[in-house]
């Protein structure tokens, strides 16, 4: 399960900086398996709880149930893989899990996936549309490059300085960079999380804004890969909990094992995944869904980077596939319509609705099936 999602899922946050020729497809596969890997051992932790032990009330998962469960959700995606067209890692396996999850007997968790369908539902307009609002201010004669920019850079950076991390001590308010400075130091905690913050801004601001002044075209190239590898980073912690959770019960509660461990394991097949199979789904996630600028592809990323890591902090799977490809469809749209496929959005759209609910109907076949074949009923 974890090579599939590094094989599908975490490729789309460099498809628009291969769409912009900023990077290599190749080059690309490569940074995406390092960055996801880290990414999901030190950020994969809240989504994979809530895929392990929140999507089913009043049993927990067995390892036949995690069984069945990883083994429909990775079928999923390696369909998605090998047809092209990417399948969301959330959607089937959420709906696998709650699939064996019924069929091992539980209830289902209306509250907790109301929670997720709003989330999902509002990330293609507001991935969109930041998208598309960004774009249009990259666009404008009035804003020199040589601001608008740097000004995203430092937006980043500053946001970057307050992303969760679990390699840094403390609880959950303090687990950043930002936060984890507040803990050394005796002044109030708002103000020195504010000088952190406007610092990693200002460090990001200066240093692009002195290489688009040098070339315009290799400042927005630079930002371009930068912020690509902060949401391939992003997405290896929001992803990898996919993989792992349905073996949190097994790994924490039956062998004690520290979720660190779990993670790791996940972390592993994501770096194979993504070496081995990402540049398909690069290719076809960067050159068939639209024609994009390095600006446009700059303000399909921004959201996908913001988005990503507000799912992390409330622990909510999300479909990185969801949020670039709006973001991507965004973007193009701010120069006009003619550089978005519409046919393969509504092609991935449905890909994305078949998905969700048939990966609910399978899973929960396959763990009876299984069940009933090893007289575990």
């Amino acid at each position: 399960m974890a090579w599939a999602l590094g094989a599908n899922s975490n490729s789309p946050p460099f498809a628009p900086a291969i769409g912009a020729n900023a990077i290599s497809t190749m080059r690309a596969a490569f940074l995406v398996g390092i960055l996801a890997a880290l990414g999901a051992l030190l950020q994969g932790g809240s989504i994979s709880e809530t895929v392990g032990r929140d999507l089913i009330l009043g049993v927990q998962i067995t390892p036949l149930a995690a069984t069945a469960g990883l083994l429909t959700a990775a079928g999923f995606m390696a369909f998605g893989v090998y047809s092209g067209y990417p399948v969301p890692a959330a959607f089937a396996t959420t709906g696998a899990m709650v699939g064996v999850g019924i069929s091992l007997g539980g209830d289902p968790a209306i509250a907790k996936y109301q929670e997720l369908a709003l989330f999902w539902a509002l990330v293609p307009p507001v991935s969109g549309g930041l998208a598309y609002g960004t774009a249009t201010i990259l666009r404008r004669d009035d804003i020199p490059e040589t601001v608008g920019v740097p000004l995203l850079a430092g937006v980043v950076s500053g946001i970057v300085a307050n992303i969760e991390l679990g390699i840094i001590p403390g609880d959950a308010a303090q687990n950043s960079l930002a936060g984890f400075a507040s803990s050394l130091v005796g002044l109030p905690d708002p103000l020195v999380r504010g000088v952190v913050t406007l610092a990693f801004g200002a460090l990001g601001f200066l240093a692009i804004r002195r290489r688009t002044q040098a070339s315009a075209e290799r400042g927005i190239r630079t930002f371009l890969v930068a912020l690509g590898s902060v949401v391939a980073f992003s997405s290896g912690g929001s992803q990898v909990g996919l993989a792992t959770g349905p073996l949190e019960t097994l790994f924490v509660t039956r062998l004690e094992l520290p979720t660190l461990v779990l993670l790791g394991i996940g972390a592993v097949g994501i770096l194979a995944g993504a070496w081995m199979g990402a540049p398909r789904l690069l290719q076809a996630t960067s050159r068939e869904y639209a024609q994009l600028g390095a600006r446009r592809s700059i303000a399909a990323l921004v959201p996908g980077f913001i988005i990503a890591q507000v799912a992390i902090a409330l622990g909510i799977p999300i479909s990185f596939n969801n949020i670039v490809i709006s973001g991507v469809i965004g973007g193009g749209l701010a120069a006009g319509s003619a550089g978005v496929s519409r046919r393969k959005i509504g092609v991935t759209v449905g890909f994305w609705l078949l998905t969700l609910a048939s990966s609910v109907g399978v899973g929960y076949g396959l763990y009876w099936v299984l069940s009933t074949a090893l007289g575990m009923e």
